[in-house]
């Protein structure tokens, strides 16, 4: 009787660490591909284009407003080209500067092995107003394709929303589960 309890114990234990590492497992992969997404603004607004290819992998895509970008060179030279957000002429005594700032809200991370998908939402602020205040600037939703090479999360595929323009602008967004209650 004594030698059943142990191996029921011993099963027990082992049964929660195997859980304990698979979640620890995803929550590790979550960070990580959340710390990407952060890497990855952080070099849009800072016009850091190096640091924003390489968000993606060799071979990676990007599909913005602007169109399709294919390869590390071609997202480099998206940004590198990029007049957004390009400061104006700075005076040497000025404490601030107009800026944007992008954040990603809402990530919804399937994580599946070495590859996982993302979708989430994005707005950027701006404080380069008239007066100085800070408005909404843009506002939108990414979906992602994601791969791990040698240990680090990357961008397989980006593809980009602005909901503020006029011509991405949708009622409704299939690919956030949203559905049209009139096709019913």
């Amino acid at each position: 009787m004594e030698m059943r309890r142990v191996a029921i114990g011993l099963a027990g234990i082992i049964l929660t660490a195997v859980a304990t590492a698979a979640h620890a497992s995803y929550a590790d992969d979550r960070a990580e591909i959340e710390n990407l997404s952060a890497r990855y603004f952080i070099a849009f607004d800072a016009l850091d284009p190096k640091t924003y290819a390489d968000t993606f992998t060799p071979d990676g895509v990007l599909i913005y407003g602007g169109g399709t970008a294919t390869g590390r060179q071609a997202i480099y030279d998206v940004i590198a080209k990029s007049k957004f957000g390009r400061a104006k002429k700075v005076p040497a005594d000025t404490t601030s500067r107009p800026r944007a700032q992008h954040n990603i809200v809402n990530e919804v991370i399937e994580v599946s092995g070495n590859t996982a998908t993302q979708k989430a939402y994005w707005f950027a602020m701006t404080n380069d107003t008239p007066d100085g205040t800070v408005k909404l600037l843009y506002m939108g939703h990414y979906q992602d394709e994601l791969v791990k090479v040698k240990g680090r999360w990357l961008f397989k595929k980006r593809q980009i929303w602005n909901e503020s323009l006029a011509r991405v602008r949708s009622l409704f967004y299939p690919e956030l589960g949203e559905t049209d209650p009139r096709e019913k």
